[in-house]
C-alpha cells in the first residue's frame, strides 16, 4: 500500500511525464526508414536522395519531430496523431481543426503525386509524409480522444516511471537493446504477396488497423507495473507495425517517384 501511494505520488510531482509524446521514438522511426530505403526501386531512391538533398530517408524520419520547435511550423503540430472514438468512424469523430495525421497524409500525398512544388517545398513535404507514414502506425497515434493517446496513462515500466505512449513509442523498443540496423534486418522479412497486400491498403485502412490493437494495449494490471511480460505478449505488434510502416512507406514513395 505504501509503494503504491508513494509511486502515485512520484507521478502527480512529475510534470515531465505531462509531455505529449509525438512519435515512434527515435530508433523506431529509422527502422521504418531502413526497411523503405531497402525497399524502394532504383529510380524511386534516387530521386528521393536527390529531393532530399543533404538527409537521408533515414534520418529524414525524425524531422518532423526536430521542427517542433520552429514556430513556423506550428501549423503541423496536430499532424502527430488522429482521434477515432471507439465505436465510431473516422468521418463520425470530431477532428483538429488544424488537421490530423490522416488528413495531411492524404493531402500531402496527393500533392506530391501532382508534382510541380517548388524544390524546398517538395523537400518539407516529403520529409513530413516519411515521417508521418511511421507515426500513424504507432497504435497509440489514432487515440480514442479521451487519454491523449495513452500519454494520461501512468505505468511502472520496468523499475521505471513513465506512461503508455511513451511504452509504445520507445520503452519496449529501446528495451531490446538493438541498434536501429539491426532491428530492421531483423524484421525485414515480409514476403512478396504481404508487400502487395500492404501497399495496396489506404491511409485510413492504416489508421484503423492501428486501432484494433487497442484492446490489447489497454490489458494492463491494476498496479499498472508493467514490464517483461508485458512485452513478451505485446513486442509483435511493435514488429508488425514498424515492418507495414517501412514496406508501405517504400510504396508510396515508388508511385511518387519510381515512374
Amino acid at each position: 500500500m505504501i509503494s503504491t501511494l508513494l509511486f502515485s505520488l512520484f507521478l502527480l510531482l512529475n510534470p515531465a511525464l505531462d509531455e505529449k509524446s509525438s512519435k515512434w521514438g527515435q530508433v523506431g522511426h529509422y527502422v521504418t526508414g531502413e526497411i523503405a530505403d531497402y525497399h524502394l526501386t532504383p529510380v524511386a531512391r534516387e530521386r528521393v536522395n536527390a529531393v532530399l538533398g543533404d538527409r537521408s530517408i533515414i534520418f529524414a524520419t525524425v524531422w518532423m519531430d526536430d521542427i517542433r520547435s520552429e514556430s513556423r511550423f506550428d501549423y503541423t503540430n496536430t499532424w502527430h496523431w488522429a482521434t477515432i472514438e471507439d465505436g465510431k468512424t473516422y468521418e463520425e469523430t470530431e477532428q483538429d481543426e488544424g488537421g490530423d495525421i490522416i488528413w495531411a497524409l492524404e493531402t500531402l500525398i496527393a500533392e506530391l503525386k501532382e508534382g510541380g512544388l517548388p524544390e524546398e517545398e517538395e523537400r518539407e513535404k516529403l520529409k513530413m509524409v516519411i515521417h508521418m507514414i511511421g507515426d500513424i502506425h504507432q497504435p497509440l497515434h489514432v487515440g480514442t480522444g479521451e487519454d491523449r493517446g495513452g500519454n494520461d496513462v501512468r505505468v511502472h515500466w520496468m523499475g521505471s516511471n513513465s506512461n503508455l505512449h511513451r511504452v509504445w513509442d520507445s520503452d519496449i523498443i529501446n528495451s531490446l537493446q538493438m541498434s536501429y540496423s539491426e532491428l530492421a534486418k531483423e524484421l525485414n522479412t515480409a514476403t512478396p504477396d504481404q508487400i502487395i497486400e500492404w501497399q495496396s491498403a489506404t491511409v485510413r485502412d492504416w489508421a484503423y488497423e492501428s486501432v484494433s490493437y487497442r484492446d490489447r494495449i489497454y490489458d494492463l494490471p491494476e498496479n499498472s507495473r508493467i514490464g517483461y511480460e508485458y512485452r513478451y505478449f505485446n513486442k509483435d505488434i511493435v514488429y508488425i507495425r514498424l515492418l507495414q510502416a517501412g514496406i508501405r512507406m517504400a510504396g508510396v514513395l515508388n508511385e511518387i517517384y519510381g515512374q
